[in-house]
């Protein structure tokens, strides 16, 4: 009689196999150390003594082959895939799975974070720049601040009273000199140029007053107008005066700081301190000369400008005084 093997062994028994197949596929752990796993042993049938362990099919015995009936399913089993290894990736190439979040930030965005961080760069090292000169550094940079706003506020009034300009002027007493003293007025008549104002002034006295008091009326316009166009010029005299000054005066008080931290010292002192203590003090001379050297340029200049505009209104009063017909002088038979 042929004994067969029930069908649910043979799906266990392939069921297994297939399972010893799939761990053989897995990568092997990192080496550690083997750690020996103790096996309780068992009582024999007996009870006599105690049995051996029994070896595990299938961890220590090969797995045999089992016949199949005929009639009944044989389990296949599929061959293991082979591991695919992924190409290499070239250095410097984006990885296959990033993303545009994981993607460098070349954006707007990031230059002006770069920007941001170079600016509190600047303004800490200016802090530290006027914590280390103290209070004279402190009011040499106000005087920095005024002395650049008296400059830019000084060169657009110049430029509002025509400083540069003198056309109109010009053609005003050129119509003047050729006998048109009502197209000369309606050249500069209403004009905010410093030049057109007095010649205008000269045109309207010469034609109401006589020319003994249309001077005089002259004179006292090109002094008015010449008077709000030097406005400004002392406070930047100031500043270049007292900026040096104030620089010598926090040198002088840094000094001393530093020769008492020195007296301290005592027999222990650094020549470093010492050192330390005056380039800091020097700080105070630099920044006082760097306020004053500009504000004694813009003064010259502003003074140059001026200087030009009064020897043109000077000329222009004289050309209109000059320009007139002299009355005709009565001889004695008549």
């Amino acid at each position: 009689m042929t004994r067969y093997i029930p069908l649910p062994c043979i799906c266990l028994v392939a069921l297994g196999t297939l399972a010893t197949a799939q761990d053989s596929q897995q990568p092997a752990p990192a080496a550690t150390s083997p750690t020996p796993v103790m096996t309780a042993p068992s009582v024999d049938s007996t009870g006599a003594g105690l049995a051996p362990p029994a070896p595990t099919a299938a961890a220590d015995a090969p797995v045999a082959s089992v016949a199949v009936p005929p009639g009944s399913t044989a389990v296949s089993e599929a061959p293991p895939a082979s591991p695919t290894t992924a190409p290499p990736v070239p250095q410097g190439a984006p990885l296959p799975g990033a993303t545009a979040a994981n993607a460098p930030d070349t954006s707007p965005l990031g230059q002006d974070q770069a920007f941001v961080q170079l600016a509190k760069a600047s303004s800490d090292k200016a802090l530290k720049f006027l914590r280390d000169g103290g209070p004279s550094i402190w009011a040499i940079a106000a005087l920095s601040v005024i002395t650049l706003a008296l400059i830019l506020w000084k060169i657009w009034r110049l430029v509002l009273i025509g400083a540069w300009s003198r056309g109109k002027a010009r053609q005003a007493l050129a119509a003047y000199e050729a006998g048109q003293p009502d197209a000369a007025l309606a050249i500069v008549k209403g004009r905010m140029g410093i030049r057109s104002k007095v010649v205008s002034a000269g045109l309207i006295a010469l034609q109401q007053r006589p020319e003994a008091r249309a001077r005089e009326e002259v004179a006292r316009v090109a002094k008015k107008h010449l008077a709000q166009a030097a406005t400004g010029l002392g406070a930047l005299e100031l500043i270049a005066t007292i900026a040096p000054l104030l620089g010598l005066l926090g040198t002088v008080l840094g000094m001393i700081a530093a020769f008492q931290a020195l007296q301290q010292a005592g027999s222990k002192a650094d020549p470093a301190l010492l050192a330390g203590g005056i380039w800091e003090a020097l700080l105070t001379t630099a920044a006082g000369m760097a306020v004053a050297i500009p504000a004694s340029a813009a003064l010259t200049w502003f003074e140059a400008v001026l200087t030009r505009i009064r020897q043109d209104i000077e000329d222009s009063a004289t050309r209109l005084f000059i320009a007139q017909n002299p009355p005709e002088l009565k001889t004695a038979a008549e």
